[in-house]
């Protein structure tokens, strides 16, 4: 796949224009993970526009993000980073391929204390 594609591919899965990102940092003085993550989500969003994903992809950052939104809400030009980084890591379960979750494997990963909302999300994202 190449770079132009898979940047491409991200942006419009998110749904997010990163060429708005002015880069003044309020999303990243936000994030509760900031010191949790290699690249913060103003870098993040920077990365993505330039095509620079696969730093991203190998990110153990990647998935130190809460999905909280405080970087959504912090943003004065409507850029979603959180969203961007969603879109990133479904681009990674879609390059494994082997990371779908079928009904049968959904015992082995769950309790009595598991939400629902949990496996429904859970199946919406990687069964695709």
């Amino acid at each position: 796949m190449s770079k132009e594609y898979l940047r491409d591919d991200i942006i419009r899965s998110s749904g997010v224009n990163p060429k708005k990102c002015m880069k003044c940092g309020k999303c990243s003085g936000t994030c509760p993970a900031y010191d949790e993550m290699e690249y913060h989500p103003h870098q993040f969003v920077s990365m993505v526009e330039t095509g620079d994903i696969e730093p991203l992809m190998a990110s153990k950052g990647l998935y130190r993000c809460l999905t909280c939104f405080a970087c959504v809400d912090r943003c004065p030009r409507g850029v979603e980073p959180a969203k961007l980084v969603e879109a990133v890591r479904l681009a990674v379960i879609r390059q494994q391929g082997a990371n779908h979750l079928s009904a049968e494997t959904v015992a082995a990963f769950s309790d009595d204390e598991t939400p629902q909302q949990l496996l429904v999300s859970a199946f919406r994202k990687y069964s695709k």
